[in-house]
């Protein structure tokens, strides 16, 4: 039996990806079948398997551009990922039509000990050139690095307020601080799993009463230097030749499919109890009916390959199922996360096929990755804003690049017209994590 004692409707959503700030350019952009993967242009990648990934133009977000002018200032002590965060943030509240202190127009839609905050973080990547700054006066006598050194001088040379640009919980502290959010906050960093962890968390405070709504979701970006490397240690990355396509790389659940690319996105929800939503008016896009969790075993030790026979993810979607008090047959959609990574998708694969059956083989899948890259952070919740839009719009988006995809839906189409009710969303994590929802219409 469900768990919730108040239903939870998710009123407004917000990203920001490479395709650019708010859910109505993502969804475009994956309906006409695009891909955003490219070279990188920020940094020289060319020691690594591939020097591709799924970045933001500069044209297409400006953080200053949506936070108050009051507000502009404390942009300089952003990380990329709180900047994500904020932005997806304006956009999920202004869909939602909700008054916060951030619209400065004196009027505010829910209380602020109402509304809580729960962010997504992954390990935010310091900017190269604050730290090898600091990093360079801390040599020894040999003049190589000295830890030593490093512990007594070097660290004084970072900037002043450097550790309050870097720490995770900084995204929900900037969105909390310009939205007013008094209520529950917290700040789950569980890598790719954690904004689809947070918003079940939501989930709970407001199912339980503590809040009327809140602002949930995560974000991260991954193509920076650290980033990279973090994916090139967990062979996570693609290795991509000369003069391939570069938007034809990535290919969820193909034979053929040979890693992933880092991305950089986010994407906040407004979640409201349906009694606050209807009372003030507002339209509810779907509801947030049900979640699961749990954490895989996983044989390396480090959540690099996750068992093949996918018993934690099949553990998480089960339980977001039980909560959701449905079965598999209820199911319309899936969206996993599908990264290319051959032993990821083939835990997945294991783990729709165990809990679907013979159906596994009828249900579409949604795949994201070839298009927006590996997000981290931002991975659950953009699906999430993603499932949202499929059930409002009743259309699936289009699928680039994955051909043979035997007994899943998940080979190459386009956008097309569907019966959508019901959309499972989850993500597994490098770290063993898994994290699953269930989105519907509302009934």
């Amino acid at each position: 039996m469900p768990r919730q004692t108040r239903r939870v409707v998710i009123t407004g959503t917000g990203t920001v990806t490479p395709f650019g700030l708010g859910t109505g350019a993502l969804w475009s952009a994956l309906c006409e079948g695009k891909s955003a993967v490219g070279p990188c242009r920020t940094f020289d990648f060319s020691g690594f398997p591939t020097n591709l990934v799924a970045q933001i133009p500069d044209e297409l977000f400006d953080v200053k551009a949506v936070v108050p002018k009051s507000y502009r200032k404390a942009t300089k002590v952003m990380a990329r990922d709180t900047e994500l965060a904020v932005g997806a943030a304006m956009q999920a509240i202004d869909e939602a039509k909700v008054q916060t202190k951030a619209h400065e127009s004196g009027t505010v839609t829910i209380p602020p000990g109402r509304f809580g905050c729960h962010i997504g973080a992954g390990l935010i990547a310091a900017e190269e050139n604050e730290l090898t700054a600091a990093l360079a006066t801390a040599r020894g006598a040999d003049g190589k690095f000295d830890i030593s050194v490093w512990g007594g001088e070097g660290m004084k040379n970072l900037t002043p307020l450097w550790m309050l640009k870097y720490l995770p919980n900084m995204l929900a502290c900037h969105v909390t601080i310009i939205h007013d959010c008094q209520g529950p906050s917290n700040t789950i960093t569980c890598a790719e799993a954690s904004s689809l962890l947070s918003i079940g968390e939501s989930m709970r405070v407001i199912g339980r009463g503590d809040a009327d709504a809140c602002i949930s979701g995560g974000a991260e970006s991954k193509t920076n230097l650290m980033g990279m490397m973090r994916q090139h240690y967990a062979k996570r990355l693609v290795t991509s030749a000369p003069g391939e396509e570069p938007g034809s790389v990535v290919r969820p659940f193909a034979p053929d499919a040979k890693g992933c690319v880092p991305g950089e996105g986010g994407g906040l929800l407004v979640l409201e109890a349906m009694d606050t939503a209807k009372a003030r008016g507002a339209t509810a896009i779907a509801e947030l009916a049900g979640f699961g969790a749990s954490q895989s075993f996983c044989p390396d030790t480090l959540g690099v390959d996750p068992a093949a026979d996918g018993q934690g993810i099949i553990d998480a979607v089960e339980a977001a199922l039980a909560d959701a008090d449905i079965g598999p047959d209820a199911v319309d959609v899936i969206i996993p996360f599908g990264t290319g990574v051959p032993a990821v998708d083939a835990a997945e694969r294991a783990a729709i096929q165990h809990v679907f059956g013979a159906r596994a083989a009828s249900i579409p899948l949604v795949t994201l990755t070839p298009s927006i890259g590996n997000c981290g952070a931002g991975n659950g919740a953009i699906a999430a804003a993603v499932a949202a839009r499929c059930v409002a719009e009743q259309r699936l988006p289009a699928r680039l690049n994955t051909k043979g995809a035997a007994g899943l839906d998940a080979d190459a189409c386009a956008s097309r017209a569907a019966k959508v009710g019901t959309v499972l969303v989850f993500t597994p994590s490098l770290g063993g994590q898994n994290a699953a929802a269930i989105i519907r219409s509302i009934a």
